[in-house]
């Protein structure tokens, strides 16, 4: 791959709403465990969640509905939903023919999520074609290296750690996102971000900022922008 002093050398992938469609499993299933307490769970409980390891999202909803539970007793509740559902998580639009772009042009890719390992296992654990366009992954929610989760740049620090090579410039990795608090932890790394955010989101927090690229899916991503190959045939789809 042929690049010049801005191009985009490394790509970070977020998983959870990114890569795979885990964001409604995780509604449906609070929806339900908040059922359970007569709460309900709001946009604004979920935005501050998203991307946070299990133990911070936890206390995030502990203390937000002021829930009569421990983390461990909330784990054991709502983890009996997720695994049920997770396996059946489909992977989001545009996601498989842009791997496949940038694995082709030798594009360095990785994994940057919040999840555990048992979690990472059930969501794509049985998905070795996705995986395998990935030279490594970090998971917040398990990997000691990471002092903290999102928004703190942690994360997409030792993400970027583990390239071999290492980036040579953190403006030169780009963090594909769909968390208000991913963006901000990739922006704090000092990344470059691409951000597909949920409908309900506010984006105009970032308006502006040559850093961020807002993005409805995926399908609309053009790699040109960034200094990298154009698609072959046009936008990416599945």
């Amino acid at each position: 791959m042929t690049t010049n002093s801005s191009s985009i050398t490394h790509a970070i992938f977020d998983m959870d709403g990114l890569l795979i469609d885990t964001e409604s499993v995780y509604t449906d299933c609070y929806n339900k465990f908040c059922a359970q307490f007569g709460k309900q769970f709001t946009w604004e409980i979920k935005q501050k969640q998203m991307g946070r390891p299990p133990n911070e999202s936890a206390k995030i909803i502990i203390d937000h509905l002021d829930l009569p539970i421990t983390v461990e007793q909330h784990h054991e509740m709502i983890n009996t939903m997720l695994l049920k559902e997770f396996p059946h998580s489909k992977i989001m639009p545009g996601v498989n023919c842009l791997l496949e772009h940038l694995w082709q042009h030798q594009v360095p890719m990785c994994i940057a999520t919040g999840s555990d390992q048992t979690g990472f296992d059930v969501k794509v654990g049985g998905r070795p074609e996705l995986l395998s366009k990935f030279h490594h992954w970090v998971l917040a929610g398990s990997d000691p290296a990471v002092g903290h989760g999102k928004p703190a740049p942690d994360c997409f620090l030792v993400a970027a750690d583990r390239f071999d090579p290492t980036p040579i410039d953190p403006a030169r990795v780009l963090v594909f996102e769909d968390a208000p608090n991913g963006v901000e932890a990739a922006l704090a790394a000092g990344m470059k971000v691409v951000w597909c955010p949920d409908p309900r989101a506010d984006t105009s927090v970032h308006a502006g900022n040559p850093s961020v690229t807002v993005l409805r899916s995926l399908e609309d991503f053009q790699p040109e922008t960034f200094g990298l190959p154009p698609f072959p045939t046009g936008d990416p789809s599945e």
